[in-house]
Order: C-alpha cells, then sequence, then structure tokens
C-alpha cells in the first residue's frame, strides 16, 4: 500500500487571498464544497469572506507588490459582482 504525501502549499498573502476567495466563491455557490461535493449558497459565509478581504485591503494598503494589490482588487471586484448579482436572485 502506498499512501500519497500531499504537496505543501506556500504560505503567502497570494495563498491566504486564494483561500478566503474560494470561500467566498464557494458561499456564492460558484464551486462545489469539497466535503458534500454540492453547490451551497450561503450569502451570510460570503460576505463574511468579503468583508475579510476588504479588512487586508485596508490593513496592508502601500505594503503589498504591485501584483499582490492588482490581485487583490481585482478578487474583491469580481466577488463583489457576483455577490450583488446571486444576491439580487435570491430575493426572487
Amino acid at each position: 500500500m502506498t499512501s500519497e504525501i500531499p504537496q505543501r502549499v506556500e504560505a503567502s498573502f497570494s495563498t491566504l487571498l486564494y483561500s478566503l476567495g474560494s470561500a467566498a466563491a464557494m458561499s456564492l455557490g460558484l464551486a462545489p464544497n469539497p466535503q458534500t461535493n454540492k453547490t451551497e449558497i450561503n450569502l451570510t459565509v460570503a460576505q463574511f469572506n468579503i468583508d475579510m478581504l476588504e479588512v487586508l485591503e485596508k490593513k496592508t494598503t502601500g505594503n503589498l507588490s504591485k501584483e499582490e494589490t492588482d490581485f487583490l482588487k481585482h478578487l474583491l471586484a469580481d466577488l463583489r459582482m457576483k455577490y450583488v448579482e446571486i444576491a439580487g436572485q435570491q430575493k426572487k
């Protein structure tokens, strides 16, 4: 019996952003939950993760590389637009 050793993911600011962004995307039903393999919408959790990204944006202003700043800016813009779109659909 062989067991695969999972690859270690590098801890970085971009990895943190990707993690929070992925959690928000899953909560918006844009990606399946890896534990259930089902898509689920939880706007409260999605908003929390978007808020956490906004906190990081405010607290790191002036301390990020251009690539990190651009990634965070685009990630937030995309998630905010999807949140508004999905929240609007939920009200119908």
